[in-house]
């Protein structure tokens, strides 16, 4: 009876799950540190890092994790790490926003390029599809949402699937009714 293992199947499942929240905790870290250095260390007085850490704990983050992101903002080893805001045009012409945090914007606008063109998506210049969402401080929202059909809400959740398993992607903003 080989492969009948519990510790086996345990193992397995704990990798799994172990990947998913690695992956998580290091966009909530970003978050953190980017924050942390935009406006200052102290989350009392930084509304935006204060946002960031509740969340980090709601994903039960280590506080030592937390503490790590937010003394790395000082630091100049993550001194090359910027914030990025993708626009794109997706199946349907659906306007498409996604936010991130990098260390190497070509790199990263590259990628975000090839996942598009994979899904019937494109890049679209700064500005183009930006002027259909406000910026609130909760993130983008759509100013004039537009209905789709069952085909493109597919076709777009399929996309947003592949681009949120992208490391340096946080937020995907659309301007439909998902």
């Amino acid at each position: 009876m080989s492969g009948h293992s519990r510790w086996s199947q345990i193992k397995h499942k704990k990798a799994l799950t172990d990947a998913q929240k690695s992956k998580h905790f290091s966009k909530l870290a970003r978050t953190i540190t980017m924050a942390a250095r935009e406006k200052g260390r102290d989350p009392t007085t930084n509304s935006i890092l204060r946002s960031a850490i509740e969340k980090a704990k709601e994903a039960n983050m280590p506080a030592g994790n937390i503490e790590r992101a937010i003394k790395r903002a000082g630091g100049s080893e993550e001194a090359r790490l910027e914030e990025v805001l993708f626009e794109a045009y997706g199946p349907g012409g659906v306007a498409i926003l996604i936010a991130g945090i990098t260390d190497n914007k070509n790199r990263t606008n590259q990628e975000i390029k090839h996942i598009l063109g994979e899904h019937g998506a494109k890049l679209a210049a700064p500005g183009s599809a930006r002027f259909l969402f406000q910026k609130t401080e909760d993130g983008w929202h759509a100013t004039s949402p537009i209905p789709v059909d069952e085909k493109i809400k597919e076709a777009l959740m399929k996309l947003f699937e592949v681009l949120d398993e992208h490391d340096d992607v946080n937020d995907i903003y659309t301007n439909t009714n998902l």
